[in-house]
This record gives C-alpha cells, sequence and structure tokens, in this order.
C-alpha cells in the first residue's frame, strides 16, 4: 500500500514561493549577491549595444555621403611633382557609369591672414584650385556663405574648409558686411563662404579653395589636378576602378592611384570591433565573477538554514523538492541581477547615445542572451548547492540546529 502513495508534486507558485524564501529574509545579501551578475550582465549589454549605435550612425553617414566616391590621385614622387594631366577630368568623365567628375589641384601657395605676418607661416593650410563643380560630387553643404560660382570663378575669391576657417579665425562670413580678406601669394582675396566639415575628404576641411581660372591668373596655376573625385553608379564601383588609371593617365597609369574612401571608415569600424571582442571578454569575466558570488551565497545559504532544511524534510519533503527550492533560489538570484544589469545596460547605452547625437541601437539579441545568460549562470551556480542540500538527512541536519 504504501508503495503505492506518490509524492506530491509542488505547483509552480509554490514552488516559486519557497524558493525567493531566503532573498525575501535575506535581502542585502541578495542584492550584493545580485549586484555582480547585475555588472557582468550591464557590461555585456552596453559593449554590444554601443558599438550597434556607432555602426548605425556610420551606415546613415555611408548612405548620406554615397559609397560610391572614388579619389584619384598621382603616386607619390620625390624627384618631381608628378601631376594628372589637364584632360584627364574630361577622361574620367566619359567612363559610362560615372555620374559626376570634379577635381583640385595644390597650388603650392601659401595662404596668410595679413601681408604683415611671416611670408613662410602657411598655418598647415593647402591653397587647393577648384573646379566650381566640387560642391556637388562631394556633396558637401555650406557652413556659412556661398561656393565659387562659374561666373565667381576668374575673380580673386576663396571658399573656407571647416578647419582652414578655424585657424585663419575666420568663423562666419556676414552677409550685411564686407567680407573678410586673406593674402595668398601676393595677391588679396575676399572670403565668400565656409563649408561644413567633409568626413570623407578631411583635406578640403585643410584647404583654401580659389577658383580653376583665378588660380591660372593669379597665382600661376598650370591646369594640371592633382586629385580627381568622381561619383559613379554603386553597382559598377569596382569597374570604374579599374579602368580609372588607364583612362586619366594612358601613358602611365602605373602613376595613378585610385582610393575608395569610405574604406577608411569600415577600417575604423573593424577596430572597434576588435575592441569590442576585448569588452565582451571582460564582461565574461565580470559574469563569471558574479557566478562565483551566487555560488558561494548558495552554499553558506544552505549551512545556514540547515534546520529548515532537516524539518522540511522530517515533514515529508523529499530530496528532488529540497533541491528545486534551492536551484529556484539560485536562478531567481543571478535573474534579479540579470534584469538589472539588462536596464542598466540599456539606460547606459541610450545615454552614450543620445550624448554623442547617436541613434540608440539595443539589439534584441543581446538583451535576450543577457537574460538568457544570468539564468544559465543561476543554474550553474546553484547545482552543487541544491545536491549538497538534497543530500542531509532529516536527522543530521536537525541534531545540528
Amino acid at each position: 500500500m504504501n508503495g503505492d502513495v506518490k509524492p506530491v508534486r509542488l505547483a509552480f507558485a509554490d514552488v516559486l514561493s519557497l524558493g525567493t524564501i531566503g532573498l525575501r529574509t535575506r535581502r542585502m545579501r541578495a542584492v550584493l549577491s545580485a549586484l555582480g551578475i547585475a555588472v557582468g550582465i550591464a557590461t555585456m549589454v552596453a559593449v554590444t549595444a554601443i558599438p550597434e549605435s556607432n555602426e548605425r550612425a556610420l551606415m546613415n553617414e555611408l548612405a548620406a555621403l554615397g559609397p560610391n566616391l572614388l579619389q584619384v590621385t598621382a603616386a607619390d614622387n620625390p624627384e618631381q611633382d608628378f601631376g594628372l594631366p589637364a584632360e584627364s577630368v574630361e577622361m574620367a568623365g566619359r567612363i559610362g557609369p560615372v555620374t559626376s567628375v570634379t577635381a583640385v589641384a595644390n597650388t603650392h601657395t601659401l595662404v596668410r591672414r595679413s601681408d604683415l605676418t611671416d611670408p613662410r607661416d602657411g598655418s598647415g593650410l593647402a591653397v587647393l584650385a577648384s573646379r566650381p563643380d566640387l560642391l556637388d560630387t562631394l556633396e558637401v553643404t555650406m557652413y556659412s556663405g556661398h561656393f565659387l560660382d562659374r561666373a565667381g570663378g576668374a575673380v580673386p575669391t576663396v571658399v573656407l574648409g571647416s578647419v582652414a576657417a578655424s585657424r585663419l579665425g575666420i568663423p562666419s562670413v556676414p552677409s550685411d558686411a564686407p567680407p573678410p580678406q586673406v593674402f595668398i601669394g601676393k595677391s588679396w582675396f575676399a572670403v565668400v563662404g565656409i563649408l561644413a566639415t567633409t568626413p570623407l575628404s578631411p583635406e578640403i576641411d585643410r584647404a583654401v579653395l580659389v577658383g580653376w581660372e583665378a588660380a591660372q591668373t593669379e597665382l600661376g596655376f598650370d591646369g594640371r589636378p592633382t586629385v580627381i573625385y568622381l561619383r559613379a553608379r554603386e553597382a559598377a564601383i569596382e569597374s570604374v576602378r579599374a579602368v580609372l588609371p588607364a583612362t586619366v593617365h594612358p601613358q602611365q597609369p602605373s602613376r595613378v592611384r585610385v582610393t575608395l574612401p569610405s574604406d577608411a571608415l569600415f577600417a575604423k569600424r573593424a577596430t572597434e570591433q576588435t575592441f569590442s571582442v576585448l569588452f565582451v571578454g571582460l564582461a565574461m569575466v565580470a559574469l563569471l565573477v558574479g557566478g562565483i558570488g551566487v555560488a558561494n551565497t548558495m552554499v553558506i545559504s544552505v549551512l545556514e538554514r540547515r534546520s529548515e532544511i532537516g524539518l522540511r524534510r522530517a515533514l515529508g519533503a523529499n530530496r528532488g523538492q529540497i533541491r528545486i527550492q534551492f536551484l529556484t533560489e539560485s536562478v531567481a538570484l543571478s535573474a534579479l541581477g540579470g534584469g538589472a544589469g539588462t536596464a542598466i545596460g540599456i539606460v547606459g547605452t541610450a545615454l552614450y547615445a543620445l550624448y554623442n547625437d547617436l541613434p540608440v541601437v539595443v539589439p534584441a539579441p543581446a538583451v535576450a542572451g543577457a537574460l538568457g545568460g544570468a539564468v544559465v549562470v543561476g543554474v550553474i551556480a546553484g547545482v552543487y548547492p541544491s545536491i549538497r542540500a538534497a543530500r542531509l538527512q532529516p536527522t543530521v541536519a536537525l541534531a545540528s540546529a
């Protein structure tokens, strides 16, 4: 008859109630133990979500600038000033998939804020002859004033890059007053505009742009471009890149270099990913330390609650019910830390993104993985203490109380 008696199965609510007794009665210990898990989970969420926010911002930036921009330059030659042929811009424009093309050229002159300053001090800025369609091809916006138009390209006017404007001390171009002037070579040039920052062409930020015709008449420019910028249909970008050297300089194609400026941004992104892997490793170490803390808390809890275990066993609780009680407590403790850590990680990511003007991106797999990782840590940390609690004999447990 006794063989037909089956142990009472606890309902889920009863298991949850029993499993959280330790958390409710020892709150400070529970908080400190969960803190270790929370730190690891918060770090995991942050180092996963912050690179995602940076990547989204990068993708938005590339989409706005266009991943179809190519830059053609003459290979460096220390013995001579090797430039591209004067007709190279028109030749590049004849390539079928090319949608727009423009160029700049180094005039090898210095710019000064005044003719009274040191003639050898050019503030580290380049004076570039620019075609009037540079703004459209690079898709750059004006910060202040206007660009060199075709009508004004032959008169002594200049447009400053963002860095050049800062170094020359010209924050903006007034609309209701005479424009500021800079001294280039032996002539004064009026500043008619300042460009916004150009992320894919930082050399333009540090440049003073002079009209193509004005550079020839005022600065002795020979008409040979040093950098060609062109945009092509994205699907054909690699094909255009392959034929450009022979197109712009048929006599010496090996002296021509073609680059995709956005490659530098992707390289930067790869570097950020490397550091992300490092931080994920650190987060795993923090999570491991938190798991050890939970396991230690559970072992001590078993030792402190031997009388409770003995009384429950004497009243009919079997080993399985004791195991599930302490395993539930361990999982609940880790889940509490995991939930808090996930919330901290999301809030931290949001604050970082908003502070740096980035889109807030929190990948769902990262959140799910964080919570799942916390539960797994709780299970692993609770296995040994729960087995140890279940193995206690009722008489021994009550005798040691």
